[in-house]
């Protein structure tokens, strides 16, 4: 019985840790760059294939636009959080 209670506990534990680490992954700089830096590269080549003009500098735009919505989530979701639990 105490074996069986100490491997659950090990297994909370353990759960706990890759929850921590999966959020602290969601809101690092490290993410958000290398999605920033995908999303550039995608966009800069399709724009190159299909021939708009000055497509590595046209791409900077969806880059950018994707770091400054993550920036601004935490204050919606914070928002959104305090309505949903004044209706309630």
């Amino acid at each position: 019985m105490a074996e069986d209670l100490e491997r659950r506990i090990q297994a909370v534990e353990d759960r706990n840790r890759r929850v921590e680490g999966d959020k602290a992954w969601e809101v690092s700089w490290a993410r958000r760059g290398l999605i920033m830096a995908f999303t550039y590269l995608a966009l800069g080549v399709y724009m190159w294939t299909i021939g708009i003009l000055n497509p590595w500098l046209n791409a900077i735009v969806p880059a950018v636009a994707f770091v400054l919505s993550t920036l601004t989530m935490p204050f919606f979701k914070k928002w959104w959080l305090s309505k949903r639990e004044k209706g309630r």
